[in-house]
């Protein structure tokens, strides 16, 4: 069922959760929303909605071959809706009435895997599963890191984000 929290500035974002059933006791859905909210809220100048999927190594590595052909868990994936120019400017919007959220796409999140890879950083599991939220967001909204220059672009905003969150880097 979607959830839509009113962001500190601008138009709503909807929230379609997707959670395994087993992982939702261990969730900090507050945090996941806020990293949500704090990645999205204004961008584009309208309401949006995206799917935040939750799920194990397992439903990550189904996924993950099913869509690229890697047959190996990963801590995030991407599935935008939309094909950008460059970040934050949409080549292509579909019609959508006035004032309904424009469908951004989803985010999968292997919890197993940030839970490892927090461990690994030497931080807190919230930093990671903000991180990896932000991140997947970041793509959705048409950033990505496969050149340097957009590397720095990336991770500037998702800095940025996470600061925002009080969860930023340690100086």
């Amino acid at each position: 069922m979607p959830k839509a929290r009113p962001p500190e500035a601008g138009p709503p974002v909807v929230i379609d959760w997707g959670v395994e059933e087993s992982l939702e006791r261990v969730l900090d859905m507050d945090l996941l929303e806020s990293a949500v909210v704090g990645a999205l809220s204004g961008r584009l100048g309208r309401p949006l909605e995206v799917g935040l999927i939750v799920t194990d190594d397992q439903g990550s590595r189904e996924m993950n071959l099913r869509y690229r052909g890697v047959d190996a868990p990963t801590d995030v994936l991407s599935f935008p809706l939309l094909d950008y120019e460059r970040p934050e400017k949409p080549r292509t919007l579909f019609p959508m009435p006035p004032g309904e959220p424009l469908p951004l796409g989803d985010i999968v999140i292997s919890y197993p895997r940030a839970v490892e890879q927090a461990a690994d950083f030497g931080h807190p599991l919230a930093r990671e599963m903000a991180f990896l939220v932000v991140h997947g967001a970041m793509h959705l909204l048409g950033y990505d890191h496969e050149d340097p220059a957009s590397a720095r672009e990336m991770r500037a905003q998702e800095e940025l984000v996470l600061e925002r969150l009080g969860l930023g880097r340690d100086p």
